[in-house]
């Protein structure tokens, strides 16, 4: 199984980083939820970005680029396998840097892939 950071989770079931956090759960998938709000989403905290996690094969993203570029030595410390931009996350930029780095960029969706089997 995949340990995935999310970052960008809330406890508001509406936004996608709730469903993906429940969804990555369902499969068996370790997470760790990362971001501003306080509570809980699928029986795991969130956690202010701070911690690094050395052993986090996927990144997935719910935070836009405006947000991104205050995270970005958090991504480069945590050092995953891919980062997981969805839908709205896009950062030609931030890409780039995670390549550079050796860090996969995907362009995707997190609820897609884990749908399809493709996680």
């Amino acid at each position: 199984m995949k340990k995935t950071l999310i970052i960008g989770a809330s406890p508001d079931p509406t936004r996608y980083a709730y469903k993906a956090a429940h969804m990555l759960k369902r499969f068996n998938h370790e997470i760790v939820n990362v971001g501003i709000k306080k509570g809980e989403v699928a029986g795991v905290e969130i956690e202010k970005p701070g911690e690094i996690h050395q052993d986090i094969d996927t990144v997935t993203l719910y935070i836009g680029p405006a947000l991104q570029p205050q995270y970005e030595d958090y991504l480069l410390q945590t050092k995953p396998k891919r980062v997981i931009f969805n839908p709205g996350t896009e950062n030609y930029q931030l890409e780039k840097l995670l390549d550079q780095h050796n860090i996969e960029p995907v362009r995707a969706c997190t609820l897609v892939l884990l749908s399809t089997g493709q996680y």
